[in-house]
């Protein structure tokens, strides 16, 4: 029974581990869902692990599809920075994908509002 206990607890040590490789979207400036008076001049994302520059994206659209941004992103660590151009006011949706040093990878994607609403 010992035994049981013990191979089923080092089960679950393992399964949070796994579970903890996956970067997740832990803040972002413009914050998810917010509207903000003044445009902003770079989007910023922190993750809860850190990324590999080479396959970590961000992209910004307008309402209409039109990309926003400056290109590439700034990668360092678990943080993902990309300029923008200048907004207009707006709706704007937020397109990131983080791939993990150990190529686990997540994406998702949330809007900001530039202006009063």
């Amino acid at each position: 029974m010992r035994i049981l206990i013990a191979i089923t607890a080092l089960t679950g040590l393992f399964a949070v581990g796994a579970a903890e490789a996956h970067a997740s979207l832990d803040r972002a400036e413009p914050s998810v869902g917010s509207t903000v008076e003044t445009a902003p001049h770079e989007i910023t994302l922190w993750f809860t692990e850190t990324l590999e520059p080479a396959f970590s994206t961000v992209e910004v659209r307008d309402a209409d599809g039109a990309k926003v941004d400056q290109g590439k992103a700034q990668t360092s660590a678990a943080v993902m920075r990309i300029g923008l151009k200048s907004l207009s006011p707006g709706t704007y949706k937020v397109h990131w994908r983080a791939s993990t040093v150990d190529t686990h990878t997540t994406e998702g994607s949330f809007s900001f509002h530039v202006g009063q609403q």
